[in-house]
This record gives C-alpha cells, structure tokens and sequence, in this order.
C-alpha cells in the first residue's frame, strides 16, 4: 500500500481530483451559444427549468395526474394538433417531468431532454427509435449487462445486429462500419472496468461515416464530462444513479438536439409509453439540486482513497481514472473535469478474495447499485455482468476478483479505515 505522502506516479498538479478539463469548459460554452445556460452549474442544478405555478411556490410543484381540461372543444383540437402549447395526457407530458427535463438539459448543455422511467428504458428508446430491420450498430465491447444484452441478443430479433469493438482501439471502429451502419454506441468510463474512450475522436468517425454516436454517461455525470461538446449526437443517462443519488427512485433521460427529440424519438416515446412518473421527475429535480457538491466531494474522495490503496498487497492492480497508472489517464485529463466516483479493485486471490473483502466491510454496503450518497461494492461477474458467459466476462476485463466500489460521502478516513480492514482480510 502506498505511503499518503507518496504521490510521485500522480500528477503533480490533480490536488483533490478534480481538473479544469478542455471538455469541460467546452461544455459550458456550447451551452451558452444555445442560449440555455450563462450560469455555473450550481446555479443551473438549483435553478434551470424552474416554472412556479400562480400560487408561488419556493419548490418546484408536484403534478399528480393524469389527464389535463380544455375551456372548450376547439382548444382541445387545438392542443392536439399541436397548435397550441399544452399538456393533453401525462404520457406525453407533465409540469414536473418537464421542469427536470429542461434543468437536466441545462446542465448537459443539450438543447432538449426527455426523461424515461429508467436508465435501461432511455437506452432501448435512444436506440430503436432511430433503428430498422436490416440495421447496423457499431459498440464498446466494454458495457453494462443489461446493455450487452440489448445489442447481442434482443436487437437481433428484429434484424438489427451489432459488431463489438475494442473502445480504445480507433481503427477498430473505422473497420467496423458497413454500409448500413447507423449508430455507435458506448459508455466512457465504462462498468465496471472503469476504461476510457475518446470520445471526440469516436464522434469523428462515425459523423464521417454518417452514424451517430450514442454515449452513455452515467459514470462521469454531466458534472465531470460533457460527450455532446465532444460531439456525441445523443446522451443518455440512469438518472437512478448519481442524479437521485440517495437510492430512492429509478429514472432515465435521453438528451439530444430539438430535431432528434421532436423527431425520432417524439412519436416513439409517446406511443409506446416508458414514461417517468411526476413523483420521481420531483424526486430527482431534488437530487439535482446537490449534483454538483456531491460528484465533486466523491470525487476528491475517491481520489484519496485511489492513492492512498494503489499497490496493496491484495490487489493486481487498482484501477482509477485520475491515477496516472490508469492507461487512460491522459485521456481523462482532456475530456473529464475529474477521475470519478468509482474505484475497481481486481483481486490476486480471485472470487475467494473479492468475497472475503466484501464480507468485511463494516461502513461500506453490498449493493449493485451506484453513485449513491452511501458507499457501495459490488462483484459484477455475480451480479450485474453475471449473465454474460465467463469467456465475454473475461475478454472485456471482468474477472473473477473484481470489485467495483461507488464511493458515497462518508468521512473520508473512516472509509479508509474500513477498506483498509477489508483489504487486509482480503
């Protein structure tokens, strides 16, 4: 384990973990040129989208229902036929789903948000509705589960098949494309290996090969990556990780350009129906509001814990983003603000190890979720990558003594201390 004081292999200049990255900064920028944002994103997550009712009210309102009333009929045609501004039914849309929309928007730097029920049912939306028989996905081969699943096996009943790709390897995504190639997909840092992914230099590819480029950014959270400044067309996000952050609601958002939303994806998601209820869109307005501060505190928190553990005795390796050790660290440099809320800890004493640890922990939970106020580990190869086959598992990097920890906002030594326990049991 390294001594504290040992930062030699560490950039000189990370300090807590947190960067003023070029992408960052571009962000904020294409943010302005839109005219959704002049603010910082404190100000936005507090402020963006509010729209107070006529009672005046200091929190955003909670619309629980269903249906909306018209003065009189030809306003009803009128509001369906889009002529006139309005909610008709709240699966096409409600005030408080609407208010998250437009302050998630606000802080992605996006033009336009829809949010979905879940993660998962933002990814499958973002996806098939801009997707046919006959076509073709370029991906990472590092993804989430649920994910792998989609691309290899529920896609291909509809004809639609995808080639899977080294993320890192930019000639292998050129080589990939066909001729019916239509989107790229990915996720940078990925789950759980936490691999990096250039991603403007994967958006020039598939922009020159007219696909677009997909990105799931749940990892790095519009508060430390900004994929759209970089050129992702769309980005989706589990809004049920960091932006609730608390482990109360799941939720979802699809972010893209008006012309995607109002077009591809519009009609999709209204008539098929995977809408965020009003009570989670308040929920996680709520977890909006403290976005910021708690990414940014995680992340000087996993940065800590990342040095202070890199080159345990236990451990192969520790992988960590804003290590200098991390193969992508460079890369992390340009397009994150930050190394990120999550630490993968890969174990020589394999499945035994990883459960000796995780049976140790005393502070530190056993769940499968992420980005969560509380500290959480999981052992994906048994939990969320368990249904890949072992051979899949093993080429994409998840081992048998993987560990991937979320860190939440404990006091930082009094985690220490418990994976310092748990580690050594290990």
């Amino acid at each position: 384990m390294r001594d504290t004081e040992d930062r030699t292999d560490v950039d000189a200049d990370c300090g807590d973990g947190l960067w003023k990255a070029t992408a960052a900064a571009a962000g904020t920028e294409a943010a302005a040129e839109r005219g959704l944002a002049t603010r910082g994103l404190a100000t936005l997550a507090v402020r963006a989208g509010l729209d107070r009712s006529p009672h005046g009210e200091t929190a955003e309102a909670l619309f629980l229902n269903s249906g909306y009333v018209y003065d009189d009929a030809a306003r009803a045609e009128a509001r369906f036929r889009g002529e006139e501004p309005g909610f008709v039914y709240s699966r096409y849309g409600n005030p408080t789903v609407r208010t998250f929309e437009a302050r998630l928007a606000a802080l992605e730097g996006a033009e336009a948000c829809r949010a979905t029920a879940s993660g998962m049912s933002a990814v499958w939306n973002a996806l098939i509705c801009q997707l046919r028989a006959g076509d073709h996905i370029v991906a990472a081969e590092a993804l989430f589960g649920s994910c792998q699943y989609i691309l290899a096996e529920l896609l291909p009943r509809f004809g639609i098949t995808t080639s899977f790709v080294r993320g890192a390897d930019l000639d292998a995504w050129a080589a990939a494309v066909r001729p019916e190639t239509k989107l790229f997909f990915l996720e940078t840092p990925s789950n759980p290996q936490l691999e990096l992914i250039d991603l403007a230099a994967v958006a020039e590819i598939a922009h020159a090969h007219g696909a677009t480029l997909v990105v799931d950014n749940v990892f790095a959270t519009p508060i430390l990556q900004k994929p759209m400044a970089l050129g992702a067309d769309v980005v989706v996000y589990s809004a049920t990780k960091h932006i609730d952050g608390q482990g109360r609601v799941l939720g979802g958002a699809i972010l893209a350009s008006e012309a995607f939303c109002d077009g591809a994806l519009r009609d999709f998601l209204r008539h098929t129906g995977p809408t965020l209820s009003a009570f989670n869109a308040w929920v996680l307005l709520k977890g909006l509001e403290t976005l910021p501060l708690r990414v940014r505190e995680q992340t000087r928190s996993a940065t800590t814990l990342a040095r202070r553990f890199e080159g345990h005795p236990a451990l192969n390796r520790l992988v960590y983003p804003g290590l200098a050790s991390h193969p992508g660290h460079d890369l992390a440099r340009r397009q994150m603000a930050g190394g990120g809320t999550l630490l993968a800890f890969d174990f020589k004493g394999g499945k035994e190890a990883a459960f000796r640890f995780l049976n140790r922990l005393e502070i530190a939970d056993i769940s499968n979720n992420l980005g969560d106020a509380k500290t959480l580990a999981t052992h994906p190869a048994t939990t969320t990558h368990q249904r890949l086959p072992a051979e899949v598992r093993a080429a994409v990097g998840i081992g048998d003594g993987l560990v991937r920890v979320s860190i939440g906002l404990e006091d930082v030594e009094d985690l220490a201390a418990d994976l310092a326990a748990a580690l050594d049991a290990a």
